[in-house]
């Protein structure tokens, strides 16, 4: 499993507004993190109401990292590159949080990413089909895998559109000495190919 990145990174997008207020009291919740939007979605799996306990604040929860190159992406109409007059798209992650949830050695993670969409030259208004991957890893090798096409519409062709995606069924036993998560653009495997690394 790895991540590619096939075009050139996009002009630095400015922060969302609406990441200002994340819950810094959240289980696990990530240092330096965006905000709000996230927050909510990172804390989806607990239904509303329920306290988070002092166990769970207390528990170590492996953070979220963008691989370089994960981060962003352009797609070009006709198979072009790098032709700003046929850019259908730019794409960014900007920000990434997590959730955890332990039972003894096993961990479930509530892995989220927002980011958004500007639309090009080339636009056309519709559905924008977002490749989204999770990972976690111990070393070399892979403890959960699974790439998502994540639907984000795009209705107005002159303006950006802000998304908010989350896995929240990352699953996995943790090893004594700790596992690296990752969330970004995987444009190198189809979307079929998203699979639950198998334990053995």
């Amino acid at each position: 499993m790895r991540f590619r990145l096939s075009v050139h990174r996009p002009d630095r997008l400015v922060s969302f507004c609406f990441f200002s207020g994340f819950m810094l009291l959240a289980a696990g919740c990530q240092s330096g993190d965006g905000a709000g939007a996230l927050g909510s979605a990172a804390t989806g799996a607990k239904s509303a109401g329920e306290k988070v306990t002092e166990a769970e604040l207390r528990a170590y929860c492996p953070k979220v990292t963008l691989r370089d190159g994960t981060s962003f992406f352009n797609v070009y109409a006709g198979g072009a590159k790098d032709d700003p007059t046929k850019l259908v798209y730019q794409t960014s992650i900007s920000d990434v949080t997590r959730t955890c949830r332990s039972d003894g050695g096993a961990y479930t993670m509530n892995v989220a990413v927002a980011g958004r969409i500007v639309p090009g030259p080339s636009f056309t208004p519709g559905t924008v089909n977002m490749p989204i991957r999770v990972a976690v890893m111990h070393g070399t090798e892979v403890l959960y895998s699974q790439l998502h096409s994540y639907p984000v519409n795009v209705s107005d062709g002159g303006a950006a559109s802000q998304f908010v995606f989350n896995d929240p069924n990352v699953s996995f036993t943790m090893p004594s000495d700790g596992v690296q998560v990752y969330a970004g653009f995987d444009e190198s495997a189809p979307a079929k190919s998203a699979r639950k690394a198998k334990k053995k």
